[in-house]
């Protein structure tokens, strides 16, 4: 099974100390089963972000260590800064990442409130998806009156803290641990006011002024706010949900209000981490509006970091999956040379097998009809082919990331398989568990071919339109590559029909054999006439 991984990103009041912010960057690192990914400490704000990843455990334990490094160097009564706060350590998030749920965060979360609470004697208040009360589910709830409000405002019944005392702790003020989804930190350069900046912040978040005039984003905190070191103003945002209001949207709302204002946008900066995908997102709205043809991820990533102003913004450190060692898993078969791979298959065991190989030919296959297209577009003689072939391009492209990653997968299925064919059966119980788990593995190992017959499946349209039209020069590249989409085709069915056999389900059986054959005979067909095309062209 994938390691679980859990976020942390606890922000600590401490952002001009390089003793103190180096030391809290120490006892997360020496903590086992977690790896610090970003320190990312602000003057202006004198606030320091900490993002790290972790077993459930390890992120625990390594947020306790740093807290208590920070009981020992931060005194809240001498700290001032740009950023509002409610205590040293001010708020400690727990974020899925992988193999894990809200509720495991949850559980992360209740775990490290209760060990502050013990070990600290310090005030702590829930929020997010581990709040305990509604009314301060969020952190500008809580955090009203900051940290100088703290005093009285623990005092009162309803502002009890959920864990720890209700005193005021004034080296230490309260903590706030919670869980969420990704949240974007994201600040836009202005070279204006600090008031200008803070105008532009109210208009777009979505709090707005009050209830009576809302800002115009969805899922956005806001604030403008004033740097020193940069001699510049920024709009500081916190994207709650970037699927609802993406970067690329709120860095274009702040642009449009900035214009309105006669002031420049001189870039933007994210705090800590972000998943890929909340850059792709912005990548593909600047593609789409520049009617621009960009295939490849990181020349989207670079794209979109370009159209953002992220100047300083290292995608190898700052986006979550690239950060993550355990992506370049060095078991992947896609890792191996080809020599290795072929070595591989040819050895002594039953994995990775034909499966494994019919999703290879098959990426390969993919791979020869974008090489095809893209040996086309761009080409003056082809000019006339443009609009065409950027539309048939990118499937093929996507097919073929795709398609490799059932070249794993399908390998995966059969050793999962495998493992319960070697569960115990000694009692009827543990028959019934056998049963259960040995036809579930039988209906992963079904899916996973089926899946690779039905996404070619969907090429050949493409391929029939290419074929038409494809610089003529690489007529013998598309018919060795639908020559290999054929094969996988055919190395699916071979698998799905040799599983089959063994499924108990008869319904589900008759219905999964008619539609391997139908996928038969629509790879058939389909390359018999593109074939039939490009011999006539040849």
């Amino acid at each position: 099974m994938t390691t679980p991984i859990v976020e942390c990103v606890p922000n600590f009041s401490e952002g001009r100390n390089k003793e103190t912010i180096d030391a809290i960057a120490e006892a997360i690192t020496g903590t086992d089963g977690v790896t610090l990914l970003d320190v990312d400490p602000g003057s202006s704000t004198n606030r320091t972000v900490y993002t790290f990843v972790g077993t459930p455990d390890g992120v625990v334990n390594a947020a306790l260590n740093a807290a208590i490094i920070g009981r020992q160097k931060i005194d809240m009564t001498k700290h001032k800064g740009e950023h509002p706060r409610l205590g040293a350590m001010d708020v400690c998030p727990f974020i899925p990442v992988r193999n894990v749920t809200i509720e495991d965060c949850i559980a992360c979360a209740t775990k490290l409130a209760a060990a502050l609470s013990k070990t600290l004697s310090v005030p702590v208040y829930m929020y997010g998806a581990a709040a305990k009360k509604e009314y301060r589910k969020t952190v500008p709830q809580i955090r009203s009156g900051e940290y100088e409000g703290l005093q009285t405002k623990i005092l009162q019944k309803e502002w009890a803290p959920d864990y720890g005392p209700s005193t005021w702790v004034p080296e230490w003020g309260a903590t706030m641990v919670g869980v969420r989804d990704f949240l974007i930190a994201y600040n836009i350069n202005l070279l204006s006011t600090k008031e200008q900046a803070h105008r532009i912040a109210l208009n777009i978040r979505e709090t707005g002024r009050g209830e009576e005039s809302p800002g115009r984003l969805k899922a956005v905190q806001g604030i403008g706010w004033w740097l020193d070191e940069a001699n510049l103003a920024q709009v500081s945002l916190n994207l709650l949900n970037y699927k609802v209001t993406p970067i690329h949207k709120a860095y274009e709302e702040v642009c449009k209000d900035a214009n309105e204002l006669n002031v420049a946008v001189v870039g933007s900066e994210i705090v800590g981490l972000v998943p890929l995908d909340s850059i792709l997102q912005a990548a593909e709205f600047y593609i789409k509006k520049e009617k621009l043809f960009v295939l490849e991820e990181d020349q989207k990533v670079c794209l979109a970091l370009s159209r953002l102003g992220l100047k300083d913004f290292n995608p190898k450190k700052r986006i979550i999956e690239y950060c993550l060692v355990e992506n370049n898993n060095s078991d992947s078969l896609l890792k191996l040379s080809a020599e290795k791979f072929i070595r591989v298959v040819g050895a002594r065991t039953s994995a990775p097998g034909g499966g494994s190989v019919s999703a290879y030919v098959g990426a390969l296959g993919a791979g020869l009809g974008t090489m095809v297209g893209l040996m086309t577009f761009g080409k003056k003689q082809w000019d006339a082919f443009d609009s065409t072939m950027r539309k048939l391009i990118p499937p093929l492209y996507d097919a073929m990331n795709e398609i490799m990653g059932m070249v794993d997968a399908d390998t995966n299925a059969f050793n999962r398989y495998m493992e319960a064919l070697k569960l115990p059966k000694s009692t009827a119980e543990e028959n019934k568990v056998r049963d259960d788990e040995i036809e579930k593995g039988l209906l992963e190992a079904i899916d996973v071919p089926l899946n690779l017959a039905r996404k070619i499946n969907t090429l050949w349209p493409i391929l029939q339109e290419l074929a038409k039209i494809a610089n003529v020069q690489t007529g013998s590249d598309l018919q060795v590559g639908v020559r290999c989409l054929t094969v996988g085709v055919w190395g699916a069915y071979y698998n799905v029909i040799i599983n089959l056999k063994q499924l108990k389900n008869e319904v589900m059986k008759q219905k999964l054999i008619e539609e391997v054959n139908e996928c038969i005979d629509v790879a058939q067909a389909s390359s018999d006439s593109i074939l039939s095309i490009l011999q006539l062209r040849i």
